[in-house]
C-alpha cells in the first residue's frame, strides 16, 4: 500500500505585491479559481502522485470579531498557502516540485517576504516553510492517483463491452457474462490498452510509525486517566461557564463576500472549501481544540480510512491546521456536491462533530457541553461558516468528474474482476456496478 501524505507551504506576503500575486495566480485559471492542469507556472499534470492542490491567500476576514471577548485583534498578515495531498512522502514530492516547477514557483514565491528569486534555495525554503496539519482526513488510504485513472479506464471499458456480453449470454447467465468480461479485460491488459498496476509494498517505516501511533495514543490516555478523571469535573464546570457567556457573531455575510466565494463553486461535481478563524481567547480553549483535533486525527487515521468520515462519504481530503501559536485555525477540504449540500450533510449527520472543534472558534453559535446546539442552529451555523470562508486563488484536482462514490465503485469493479470463484449473488452484485 502506498500511504497518502500532505504538504502545506505558507509564507507572509509582501503587502505591496499582493495585488500582483493575485493576478499572477489567476493567470493559471481558465475559469474562476480553477487551474489549468497544463498551466506554465505549475504544470500540475506532470505530477503523477498529486491528487489535489491549491494556492490560497489566507486572510483574517473576521479579525475584529474577537473584540466581543474584550480582546484587541492581533495582526495577521495576508499569507500565501500552497497546499496539496499526494501519494508517498512529502520530502520527495517537494524535491520533484523544485525540479519540475522551479521557474513558476520562484515567480510566485517572489511575492513573499524573505524569498529572493535569485538567491534563495527553493527546496530548502519550501521545507523550512512547511506546516503539518493538526488533523488530517483521507477518504481512502492507499488509493493512488495512478490507481484512480486505471480503474476508471477499466470501468469504462467494461461498461462499453457489457451490451455485447449480454447479447451473447444464454438466459442472462451472470457467470457467463462475467467470463466474457474477464476474457475481454485480460485481452485489453495483454494488449496494454488497459493497465492495472499492482499495489506497492507498504513502507516498513510508515507501517511501524502507524502501529506505534495506533497503540501509543490509547496507552498514553490510559496512563493519564487518573488525572483526567480527577480534573474532569473542574473542566466541565469551567467549560459550561464559558459556554453560557460566549458571544456569538452570526450576522449575514455581505453580498460582495458571498459573490466572491460562490463564483468559483460548482464548475465540477467536486468543490473546494477554505475557512479561517480565530480560537476563542485563553489557554483553556487552545488546549481544548488541540486535544480534540488530536482525537479527530487519530479517528481519521485508524477508523475512518475507507470512504467514510462518520456517516459522510463526500469528502476526498480534509485538514485542520492550527496557526499563530494555536490562536487561529485553518480548515480546507475537497468535497462532492454543492456547498449547501455539503453543509447540510454535516448538520444532519454529524453536527456534534462540528461542534466539538468549531465551538472553540470566535463567533460560533453557542453550544452545550461541546456537542449540543451550535451547528444544530442551521441558519446561524451557515452564516458563521460563510463569513469565515475565503476562495482559493487556483485549485486543481487530478480526476475531475469523479466523485468519492465513483472512486469506491470503480475499485469494487476491479476487485470483482480479480476475484476467484465468486458466487452467483456476488457476480450479479458486481455486474450491477458496471
Amino acid at each position: 500500500m502506498t500511504p497518502q501524505t500532505t504538504f502545506m507551504i505558507t509564507a507572509p506576503i509582501d503587502v505591496s505585491k499582493e495585488a500582483a500575486l493575485r493576478e499572477l495566480l489567476a493567470s493559471m485559471n481558465p475559469l474562476p479559481g480553477m487551474a489549468d492542469p497544463t498551466n506554465s507556472l505549475v504544470p500540475f499534470h506532470q505530477f503523477s502522485r498529486l491528487h489535489v492542490a491549491r494556492f490560497v491567500i489566507i486572510e483574517a476576514l473576521t479579525n475584529d470579531d474577537i473584540r466581543a471577548h474584550d480582546e484587541e485583534p492581533a495582526y495577521w498578515p495576508p499569507t500565501l498557502g500552497f497546499i496539496g495531498d499526494i501519494d508517498g512522502r512529502e520530502d520527495t514530492f517537494l524535491a520533484e516540485l523544485a525540479v519540475r516547477a522551479w521557474p513558476g514557483l520562484r515567480q510566485i514565491f517572489a511575492h513573499c517576504l524573505g524569498f529572493d528569486p535569485e538567491q534563495t534555495n527553493l527546496l530548502a525554503w519550501m521545507r523550512q516553510n512547511s506546516r503539518r496539519p493538526t488533523a488530517n482526513y483521507i477518504n481512502w488510504r492507499g488509493r493512488t492517483v495512478i490507481q484512480v485513472h486505471e480503474e476508471r479506464a477499466l470501468a469504462e471499458a467494461l461498461r462499453g463491452r457489457l451490451p455485447k456480453a449480454l447479447g451473447e449470454s444464454v438466459n442472462g447467465d451472470s457467470q457467463a457474462i462475467r467470463r466474457h468480461l474477464v476474457e475481454f479485460a485480460q485481452g485489453e491488459l495483454a494488449a496494454k490498452r488497459l493497465r492495472l498496476t499492482p499495489p506497492e509494498r507498504t513502507p516498513p517505516g510508515w507501517w511501524l510509525c502507524n502501529l506505534l501511533h495506533l497503540v501509543g495514543v490509547p496507552l498514553a490516555l490510559l496512563v493519564l486517566s487518573p488525572l483526567i478523571f480527577i480534573g474532569l469535573p473542574f473542566y466541565a464546570f469551567h467549560l459550561r461557564t464559558l459556554e453560557k457567556s460566549d458571544p456569538e457573531n452570526t450576522r449575514r455575510p455581505d453580498r460582495a463576500h458571498l459573490k466572491r466565494i460562490t463564483r468559483q463553486e460548482d464548475f465540477l461535481f467536486t468543490n473546494q472549501f477554505n475557512v479561517f478563524g480565530q480560537v476563542k481567547p485563553g489557554r483553556f480553549r487552545r488546549y481544548t481544540i488541540r486535544a480534540l483535533l488530536l482525537v479527530l486525527d487519530y479517528a481519521a487515521r485508524h477508523v475512518y480510512k475507507r470512504g467514510y468520515l462518520t456517516r459522510i462519504r463526500t469528502i476526498h481530503f480534509a485538514r485542520w491546521v492550527l496557526l499563530d501559536d494555536d490562536r487561529r485555525v485553518y480548515f480546507a477540504s475537497n468535497y462532492d456536491g454543492s456547498a449547501e449540500s455539503y453543509m447540510d450533510d454535516f448538520i444532519n449527520k454529524v453536527a456534534w462533530g462540528l461542534n466539538l472543534v468549531f465551538s472553540n472558534g470566535v463567533g460560533y453559535p453557542r453550544t452545550r457541553w461541546l456537542i449540543k446546539g451550535g451547528a444544530e442552529f442551521e441558519g446561524k451555523y451557515k452564516r458563521t461558516l460563510r463569513r469565515n470562508q475565503f476562495p482559493s486563488e487556483s485549485w486543481y484536482i487530478a480526476y475531475p468528474g469523479l466523485s468519492a462514490v465513483d472512486l469506491a465503485r470503480n475499485s469494487r469493479i476491479r476487485e470483482g474482476l480479480e476475484a476467484r470463484g465468486p458466487r452467483d449473488a456476488d457476480v450479479r452484485a458486481w455486474l450491477s456496478l458496471i
